[in-house]
């Protein structure tokens, strides 16, 4: 019987959620989404939980989307169903990737994302929809897939979470950000030795478990309501179209050297870079 991919625990008030694929660096693929999602879902109908950590277990937090042949190959069965373009796999990433992760950034109670090693393009997408981030002090973070000739990944919160500029630099560039520099620019709350970093993420927990929950939950509506009246979701999901113009683009280009008309070597150099 093969290791669940998202383990699921209750400690007190705390729902621990925890990815599980440390042998590809917590790669995600369609099931461990469909598993995170029900886990969070457990996590919210649970009256006993209040505040819900996200952590992984390994020396890495997310290598991002799972880029190796075979799960791309069984990612086009799965989306394409025999239809040709553009539009199946716009339809699956916006439900899969876009919509899921923006239920996530709406969940009614506190999330907290711990975060270690490296979290590369879609692991921002599980880090950004949480409220809170503690990262150990070896944490980096990174968004390369310019290197695909594409502008970001599907959740495209960069220039919420960076600034415009920092943004800019990020992705021209693909290099990686230390956790104290995501420290200084807001994404992070706060950076803790590797060690310490499950029990300090649990202390910061407990502390706002202790406060009211229905306050919690308008005080976590109040800031995302804030961040909605400034634009973000439309922002994010005008960015999601031109994500889907660039796969078209590579679709074109790199049509017979690749797997579903992505450069699968660029996919998969970008996630390891």
């Amino acid at each position: 019987m093969s290791e669940p991919l998202i383990l699921y625990d209750v400690q007190g008030a705390l729902a621990i959620v925890t990815l599980n694929r440390p042998e590809v660096r917590n790669a995600q693929n369609a099931q461990l989404l469909r598993d995170l999602d029900q886990a969070y879902r457990r996590a919210e109908a649970d009256d006993q939980v209040r505040v819900i950590l996200l952590r992984a277990n390994g020396k890495h937090f997310s290598a991002g989307h799972d880029m190796s042949p075979s799960e791309y190959e069984r990612y086009e069965r799965e989306v394409r169903r025999g239809r040709t373009g553009i539009a199946p796999q716009m339809d699956w990433e916006r439900e899969n990737y876009l919509e899921l992760t923006w239920r996530w950034r709406n969940i009614p109670k506190p999330t907290i994302a711990v975060v270690q090693g490296k979290c590369i393009a879609g692991g921002l997408m599980l880090v950004w929809p949480c409220d809170l981030v503690v990262a150990a002090d070896d944490a980096e973070f990174s968004d390369p897939v310019v290197r695909m000739g594409i502008g970001g990944v599907e959740y495209h919160a960069h220039t919420w979470e960076w600034g415009a500029r920092k943004a800019k630099e990020m992705l021209f560039t693909g290099r990686y950000m230390g956790a104290v520099e995501a420290e200084r620019l807001g994404m992070v709350n706060q950076v803790v030795p590797r060690e310490e970093l499950d029990a300090k993420a649990q202390e910061l927990a407990t502390r706002i478990a202790q406060m009211d929950p229905f306050g919690l939950r308008m005080a976590k509506a109040s800031v995302n309501r804030t961040l909605d009246t400034m634009g973000q979701w439309n922002a994010m999901s005008a960015i999601f179209d031109l994500h889907h113009m660039a796969h078209a683009q590579s679709q074109i280009v790199n049509a017979g050297n690749s797997v579903g008309g992505l450069d699968v070597a660029a996919m998969k150099k970008a996630s390891s870079a």
